[in-house]
């Protein structure tokens, strides 16, 4: 599935360069710190809506129009149990896959998911997040497990 959503498009390209910039000026590891930081109001913005909800799978089911506005087909399964409020979030497409070689990247996964992890968590502490799959290492789908206690 590809995405026409022009803007999506322009922040990928746009979260890319600035990357490779501020990674040129001050260190990957300082780049990668300040974009986190910058991040963190925008995730806490864009998920308080999904999070607010009595359960993360609940409340991330109701995000899946937003990301397939950008281009993104996903599942969402409800893994909640021993006091923990869990979901799997499943892309099916990685539109990040190909614009992250045009920046000279191997992957983008450092550059995109693991920041909006990191950034996710750092606007939602009782959050945690994690990587189980990677179409860039291989996988046929990304898969993100989300957790807290639960409610």
């Amino acid at each position: 599935m590809k995405t026409d959503n022009k803007e999506f498009i322009a922040s990928i390209h746009e979260k890319f360069t600035t990357f490779k910039t501020l990674s040129a000026e001050s260190g990957e590891g300082a780049a990668w710190e300040t974009m986190v930081t910058g991040l963190k109001a925008e995730e806490q913005k864009r998920m308080a809506p999904f999070v607010a909800k009595s359960s993360l799978a609940e409340g991330f089911k109701i995000g899946i129009p937003f990301f397939a506005s950008m281009g993104m087909e996903m599942d969402i399964v409800d893994i909640s149990n021993r006091g923990s409020d869990a979901a799997l979030e499943i892309q099916k497409y990685c539109p990040y896959l190909e614009i992250s070689k045009e920046y000279g990247f191997e992957t983008p996964c450092h550059i995109v998911c693991e920041m909006d992890i990191e950034a996710i968590r750092r606007a939602f502490p009782e959050m945690n997040g994690e990587i189980l799959a990677r179409q860039a290492a291989g996988s046929s789908v990304c898969i993100f497990k989300y957790e807290r206690p639960a409610k």
